[in-house]
């Protein structure tokens, strides 16, 4: 067994398909097998069960992907290492932020980070799915969800708090919600996900109610959902931060403040693989985002 076919073992079980990790590697999938099979070979026991859409390690599989992970993330360290000697920090991130969240609070942090690093490149990608974070080729993922995934390195930036609101005019002309109920049947604008019934979870205390709605406008393009607001064109259930500036000024009011709200969740979480080695740009990072989320 050598180093080669080792890395290549972790490469594999880390993209989860020999497809995927071919195309990682930029080698052929009948390239990759055939390595795959001669580190079989060499070694005398099977290390991965194939299925026609995943790789997953055997158990002997797994201890040798834990061994090759550690080779492969000292010799990442070391290179690293090696090429900042003298040099300020440098290196590369590539970071998917939520819309909303990314454009309207983060911005500002990202570009005070390239301020005080500006020979870290940050590749910032601008979404709201849950995806994978090896297909993607994402160091870190920020996200709004009730739990994170058990397989990614999970950590706490702060609560999201939800918000019943409208604009000053549309209020006076029709008045906010009073009931939970009347959420089904008022013009509501609000984000959502295609193809799937959006529901509004309402807890007052610890008792839960849930309650089905039919918007009237769907985005998930938070500064647009703002300016449909500020235009009073219906009632909003969005995070406060999309339009607290505006609620601090009295031109949006707010309704229903007895219930804690919650559509896709109520917790931000910052997501990286484990095991995989974290370059110092990326630890920088972490640890500079995880500061001024505590601010908040």
């Amino acid at each position: 067994m050598d180093l080669t076919s080792l890395t290549l073992l972790v490469d594999i079980l880390d993209a989860g398909n020999l497809s995927q990790a071919a195309r990682k590697l930029k080698m052929t999938r009948a390239n990759v097998s055939y390595h795959l099979n001669q580190l079989e070979r060499s070694v005398g026991v099977q290390l991965v069960r194939r299925t026609t859409r995943r790789v997953e390690a055997t158990e002997v599989g797994l201890r040798l992907y834990q061994h090759g992970r550690s080779i492969q993330n000292e010799l990442l360290a070391a290179r690293e290492t090696v090429s900042t000697l003298g040099q300020s920090l440098q290196g590369r991130v590539r970071l998917s932020v939520p819309s909303g969240y990314g454009q309207m609070v983060m911005a500002d942090w990202l570009i005070d980070f390239k301020r005080l690093y500006p020979g870290i490149v940050l590749d910032v990608l601008f979404e709201n799915r849950v995806d994978d974070l090896i297909r993607d080729e994402v160091d870190i993922a920020i996200r709004v969800m009730p739990e994170p995934p058990q397989t990614l390195v999970a950590r706490e930036l702060g609560p999201v708090h939800y918000l019943i609101c409208a604009s000053r005019a549309y209020a006076q002309a029709h008045g906010l919600p009073t009931q939970l109920e009347q959420l089904r049947t008022a013009p509501l604008i609000t984000s959502g996900v295609m193809g799937r019934q959006l529901r509004v979870s309402a807890y007052l205390g610890q008792e839960r109610h849930e309650v089905e709605l039919e918007p009237t406008l769907i985005s998930e393009h938070f500064p647009f959902l703002r300016q449909a607001i500020l235009a009073g064109l219906g009632v909003g259930l969005v995070p406060d931060y999309v339009v607290q500036d505006a609620v601090k000024t009295g031109e949006v009011l707010t309704a229903l403040h007895e219930y804690r709200l919650s559509i896709f969740g109520t917790q931000l979480f910052m997501l990286y693989m484990p095991n995989r080695h974290q370059t110092l740009a990326a630890r920088t990072f972490i640890d500079f985002i995880l500061a001024r989320a505590s601010t908040i």
